[in-house]
């Protein structure tokens, strides 16, 4: 039967969401799949809006189903079948339900009217039916949905709360109605009691332990069924005080561990344990030499000392829902007899139980503690696995914070100190709740159908499973099977829709998942989907036309066209489900066809008009083609085709459709006429080769072609590379061939690298040229005790393909180094000793384990060489001590590397010298003189080379007269210079200055000191009142002469320093008047000018002026001092200085 609508789902909790209520009234003809429809619209609504209860309480979503309107094609009722079309027979088993009176065939007219008072009571059942009543007119129905279910609550004996809520809530339609049940028994809830119904919830007044612990459902009903909620335990928590007796004290040597007992009161649930000692609130605290038990609540003591000593009380809190509650137990005094210093083993004493269970998801703690001397270390470890890296592993508590399966297995506590170790064993068993893996969802049902409902749990212990219906169990009877998780049906009749529940449960939990069954009666109705009106064909193919009208039960369906009933024929088939087919269509098939559909409920007919065209035709088909890598092609396809319908061509490559219109692809259309398809194709890559079908069609038919492209191009990557027989420097290398894509592969290519970072390179093979047919060759060349990977790229006349990918890391085998080390030098260090260096060799050229250098060695002229072995592949140098060796002795050395599997070449001889001292002369005829306020002259006469060492230069000392010699000055020269020029002193200050040999191993002795005084400092004012005059080719610049004050050296001369626009280059010029005239191009417009004494002191501060050219002669006075540090600004530009030139001139 084909049905308005159906119902499915996944399923992630166990209940279903509710769906809000109708916003209006159904039309008419709703029925029941119309009332689940607008229950499972409401219910996508509120998952969407976030909404759906508490956690665990939603049911699956369902799928949406939709139902037709009236549709004026669709002619349900009495229209009259065709002959051969009967009434429904009075033997037919669905009237047997007990909701449908049996009816009978019709016969005369007294009889008829008996038939029609039958017909009237059937109708009456079925609208009176919950299946039924919503169909024709009624609000949709749908049974309960809980929004809010009762949950599992711990309420304190001693609360001053005055009432305990259990929490019930249903959506349904109409809605519901509440009852609950205690202990698996129907509460009387009766006005004025202690137990009130407020809503769908339970409200305990005065809740005591005696008459309400226990087990509570809540179950919602409305004439759609019945639902029962998940199972909520009301407990009583309770914590007593601790005995008012005195506690006895507890007596140990310091030294010796020690446990004080907690003995807490009775109570309900678990408590947590903290310590005092002496006074509140001083807590014991958590450190490695302390442990509170939080299972027992008692003290362990590892190892007692001086402050342990004192009174102590264990303190008891127990955490309830909306209460906390502590007490104290009486003080024990803690005495400690003499100490023990004896050390001794660890003991555990605090010990976590052989078993352990726990659910998936709980937090599992495992206790383990020991006394000894000294303190012992707690370590953990999973005897079969490993520990979690988040998990705390070193305290005497191992936490697990969520335990899954996976950490299932024995745990093992090791307390270990220098002494010796202890250790305890566990297995910790993990369980689990049920949880839903399939669910049942709403469904919708034929009458007289089977249905076979399904629902599978998982947990630990395997979960058993049962059902119910109506809030009642549900066993095999009848027409119902039950077995475990499926529950089958047998000729569904009215009264088996209504409220089902899976229950699945262990000894951990019970969850439910809801569903509604909804069994339908209908009539056949085409309003959904008829007979489509204008039925299309094509000459010559074939038609489909489906008939699927709505009814419960299924259908009989006849086909006829005009009045002529069909029947099946070599043309003409219908179907087992009703559709009619027609092959070899022409043009007498034109005409009316009417699908007739009947069951017992009633009878409907809906008619098509079949319209036959011409058919469409392939008029030139695409040839096959064979084109290179990157070439473009045309596919041509033409087409026929009935002229009053539209013609489409669509492409496909290997049956997948091609996309013309991508931007950037390679395909396109050639050709916008109706009639023509062609298709190009644009730089063909090798994946556009292939299967390509060319389709021509219209609404009613179509019609197709192939043709087969060849792309050639380079060969794709070689596969399955392998190496073998690895020796030091070859390999053989093994590969399969890959896509030669459609020309002949010419070559192979072999590549090596040496990872992780390594570039790809070719490599040297046997043989030098590998052939297009080869799989295998040796490569040449390699470096021993390497790490390489190895590929392969075939070539062929069209290029060189991908790389194969790259083969596994192999590593060469070794052998003796086959190169010299480098950079053999060596000198320095301190006196008797000889010093090698070399440059560390790389490690391409180690070429094996155990790698190092053997070192020769002996003095210039002797015949005896000495040896010295200095393992590490990073050494880089070698001391050789010996008081007998003389500063600066020549030796002859050289090296060679050597590893496990033998030595290398030797190096060329390289001559090193030993340590060098001291020079032992010191420079003669020292004579220094001042040559300015800051600078003077040294010279020497040189000192001999000695045995001692290379004279590298000489080093200057110099002090002011009445300091220390410690703290002179020091300037070196960078050869063997015998005079030097020492700047940066003070002016007119007296200095002493020795001289002394330097080479690498220092600094030789002084040389008599000699004494220089330094000149005056020059003048600090700069020359002033310049002017100047051009003429036609000269410049004349004249100042004020600078006359020195008492403490300046005297003025011998001037320099000019001179830079004009065109000659960036400036140009020095001295006098020794305070006037100069100078040469200069008759163009020359701007220039700069500085202007400074000299003497003795050396040079003074200069002057500078910006001088601009104003016809034939001009003058200007200006007074612009360059000082040590000039300001911005402080300098005229040339834009300032012509605008004073104009003003003096206006003078």
């Amino acid at each position: 039967m084909q049905r308005c609508c159906s119902g499915s789902g996944r399923a992630y909790t166990h209940e279903r969401p509710r769906p809000p209520p109708p916003p209006r009234p159904p039309p008419p003809h709703q029925d029941s799949s119309e009332r689940l429809r607008l229950r499972r619209a409401g219910e996508e609504r509120r998952a969407a809006q976030g909404a759906g209860g508490r956690p665990g309480s939603g049911s699956p979503p369902r799928a949406a189903s939709t139902c037709p309107s009236q549709h004026p094609s669709s002619t349900p009722g009495p229209s009259q079948p065709p002959a051969g079309l009967s009434p429904p027979r009075a033997e037919d088993p669905l009237l047997s339900s007990p909701s449908l009176p049996r009816m009978l065939t019709m016969g005369t007219p007294t009889r008829r009217k008996s038939h029609l008072l039958l017909l009237l009571l059937v109708t009456v059942a079925l609208v009176f039916s919950p299946a039924w009543s919503s169909a024709r007119g009624s609000p949709a129905t749908f049974g309960p949905v809980f929004e809010d279910q009762p949950l599992g609550l711990l309420f304190p004996e001693e609360s001053t709360e005055e009432k305990v809520t259990l929490a019930c809530r249903a959506r349904a339609s109409p809605p519901a109605t509440y009852r609950w049940k205690m202990n698996g028994t129907e509460m009387k809830l009766v006005p004025g009691s202690r137990h009130q119904l407020v809503g769908g919830d339970l409200v305990i007044m005065n809740p005591t332990k005696a008459q309400d612990a226990g087990v509570y459902q809540c179950l919602a009903s409305n004439p759609v069924g019945t639902i029962v909620s998940r199972e909520a335990v009301l407990r009583f928590g309770f914590l007593q005080e601790f005995s008012k007796e005195e506690r006895d004290p507890v007596k140990t040597h310091e030294g010796w561990g020690v446990m004080l007992p907690c003995n807490p009161p009775a109570h309900y649930p678990g408590l947590s344990y903290r310590w005092l000692l002496n006074e509140f609130p001083n807590f014991i605290p958590t450190d490695g030499r302390h442990f509170v038990s939080q299972t027992t609540g008692n003290l362990y003591i590892a190892r007692t000392n001086a402050s342990d000593l004192g009174n102590y009380s264990c303190l008891a809190t127990s955490h309830m829902d909306f209460s906390t509650k502590s007490v104290f137990s009486k003080f024990a005094q803690l005495n400690l007899a003499a100490e023990d210093t004896r050390l001794f083993a660890p003991s555990i004493k605090a010990r976590f139980p052989a078993e352990t269970y726990a659910l998936v998801g709980q937090q599992v703690t495992l206790e383990c503690f020991a006394f000894g001397n000294p303190v012992p270390q707690i370590k953990w470890r999973k005897v079969d696995g490993s520990l979690s890296p988040q998990w705390a592993t070193a305290e005497p508590t191992l936490q697990i914070p969520s335990v899954a399966f996976e950490d299932e297995g024995t745990y093992e506590c090791k307390a270990e100190n220098s002494k010796g170790r202890d250790t305890v064993q566990g297995r910790i068993i993990v369980q689990a709740q049920p949880e839903w893996l399939k669910v049942i969802s709403d469904m919708e049902a034929d009458i007289g159908s089977n249905l076979r409902w399904g629902c599978a749990a998982a947990g630990k212990p395997r979960p058993t499973v049962r059902w119910l219906r109506n809030g009642e169990p549900l066993t095999s009877q009848n027409r119902v099977e039950v077995l475990a998780g499926d529950l089958r049906f047998s000729k569904l009749s009215l009264e088996d829709s209504g409220m089902y529940q899976c229950v699945a449960e262990n000894k951990h939990g019970t969850i439910y998942a809801s569903a509604e069954l909804a069994v339908q009666a209908l009539a056949p109705d085409f309003r959904l989907n008829p007979v489509k009106r204008l039925i299309p064909a094509a000459r010559g193919g074939e038609i489909v036309i489906p008939c699927q009208p709505r009814a419960a039960p299924k259908a009989v369906v006849l086909w006829s066209k005009g009045t002529e009933i069909l029947v099946n024929s070599s043309r003409v088939t219908v179907t087992p489900d009703g559709t009619l087919i027609i092959r070899n269509i022409s043009r007498s098939d034109e005409g009316k066809y009417t699908c007739f559909a009947e069951n017992f409920m009633g009878k409907a007919n809906s008619t098509g008009i079949l319209s036959v065209r011409d058919a469409t035709k392939i008029t030139l088909a695409p040839s096959s083609a064979d084109v290179n890598l990157g070439d473009s092609l045309t596919l041509q396809c033409h087409a026929s085709h009935d002229p009053t319908m539209d013609l489409t061509f669509i492409w496909t490559l290997d049956d997948f459709p091609i996309d013309v219109d991508k931007p950037g692809g390679h395909y396109r259309r050639a050709s916008v006429k109706e009639t023509v398809g062609d298709l190009t194709i644009l730089n063909a890559q090798l994946r556009h080769g292939g299967k390509y079908t060319c389709m021509a069609q219209t609404v009613v038919d179509s019609a197709s072609k192939e043709a087969t492209v060849l792309v050639r191009g380079p060969p794709g990557p070689p596969g399955g590379v392998v190496v073998r027989n690895i020796g030091d420097t070859t390999v053989q290398l093994s590969w399969s061939r890959g896509f030669d894509n459609h020309s002949p592969i010419a070559k192979y290519t072999l590549q090596a690298r040496t990872p992780p970072a390594g570039k790809w390179k070719q490599v040297r093979t046997n043989p030098a040229n590998i052939e297009g047919n080869a799989e295998t060759a040796q490569v040449l060349g390699l470096t021993p005790w390497m790490d390489y990977e190895f590929r392969v790229l075939a070539s062929n006349i069209l290029g060189t393909g991908e790389p194969s990918g790259p083969s596994s890391k192999i590593r060469t085998k070794e052998a003796a180094p086959s190169v010299a080390p480098s950079g053999l030098s060596g000198g320095g260090g301190a006196p008797g000793e000889l010093i090698v260096n070399w440059t560390p060799m790389s490690r391409e050229y180690q070429n094996g384990d155990g790698f190092g250098y053997l070192l020769s060695f002996r003095r210039q002229g002797s015949t005896t060489w000495q040896t010295a072995r200095v393992p590490g592949a990073d050494a880089r140098h070698f001391v050789y001590s010996n008081d007998s060796i003389q500063p600066y002795t020549p030796f002859e050395v050289k090296i060679r590397s050597y590893n496990r599997r033998g030595d290398g070449p030797e190096s060329l001889t390289t001559l090193v010298h030993s340590a060098e001292e001291e020079p032992r002369v010191a420079p003669t005829k020292v004579w220094a003189k001042g040559v300015s306020s800051s600078e003077m002259n040294v010279t020497w006469e040189p000192v001999q080379q000695d045995m001692n060492g290379i004279l590298l230069g000489y080093e200057i000392r110099y002090w002011k007269a009445g300091d220390k010699e410690a703290a002179a000055d020091r300037v070196r020269t960078a050869g063997l210079d015998t005079s030097a020029r020492v700047t940066g002193l003070h002016p007119n200050t007296k200095y002493h200055v020795t001289v002394r040999a330097y080479n690498r191993a220092g600094t030789g002795p002084a040389s008599p000191s000699a004494n220089a005084t330094t000149m005056k400092p020059p003048p600090q004012r700069p020359p002033d009142n310049i002017s100047w005059t051009f003429s036609s080719s000269s410049l004349s610049i004249k100042w004020d002469p600078v006359v020195p004050l008492r403490n300046e050296s005297a003025v011998t001369g001037y320099k000019m320093l001179y830079q004009n626009d065109l000659h960036p280059t400036p140009t020095l010029h001295l006098t020794s008047k305070n006037w100069i005239e100078i040469a200069v191009p008759e163009d020359i417009g701007h220039a700069l000018v500085q202007i400074r004494t000299t003497g003795p002191g050396g040079d003074g501060i200069p002057a500078e002026v910006h001088i601009v050219r104003n016809g034939g002669t001009s003058m200007m006075v200006e007074n612009s001092a360059i000082r040590p540090a000039p300001r911005p600004g402080a300098i005229l530009s040339p834009s300032v200085a012509v605008l004073v030139l104009i003003g003096y001139l206006e003078l």
